[in-house]
């Protein structure tokens, strides 16, 4: 006969808030995961890093200044600002419209090749993140606040 061992799964949940400067920015936020990650006491499990919005993303790099610069040049380059995006033209567009709408076609276009969020591995209470990854929130559109939502899934 086998034995079935139950195991309580936590699941907490933080919003963190941030202010954002400039797009593209990247904003290195491991350290306030990796806090949340400590206070939610879980010994093994995943933490899921996702953001609200469709124009600033989650990714996992490295947080080198001159890799960073290359990294902004690149999503600029990837789509420009200054490019045309049917998604700009309000005379147009009928849907999904806020009062103080900005043209900003050209951040939903860099958030293609990124995504909505991460998951990381916690083992030993710790997030396992190679030697030189580092969590980012990336904006693509300008400056505002965003929201990302931190989930700690474990035991």
């Amino acid at each position: 006969m086998a034995t079935k061992v139950l195991h309580k799964v936590k699941i907490l949940t933080q919003t963190l808030k941030l202010k954002t400067q400039k797009g593209p920015e990247f904003i290195d936020i491991t350290d306030r995961v990796a806090s949340f990650v400590d206070r939610a006491k879980v010994r093994k499990g995943l933490v899921s890093v996702y953001s609200l919005h469709t124009t600033a993303a989650i990714k996992i790099n490295e947080n080198e200044p001159l890799l960073i610069r290359d990294m902004e040049k690149f999503l600029v380059r990837l789509s420009p600002k200054d490019s045309f995006y049917n998604h700009n033209d309000f005379k147009k567009r009928t849907v999904n419209l806020c009062d103080g709408e900005c043209a900003n076609g050209h951040s939903h276009c860099q958030h293609l090749p990124l995504s909505a969020s991460e998951t990381i591995p916690i083992i030993g209470g710790k997030m396992k993140l190679g030697l030189w990854q580092r969590i980012f929130l990336v904006e693509l559109d300008r400056a505002r606040e965003r929201q990302v939502v931190v989930q700690v899934l474990g035991e």
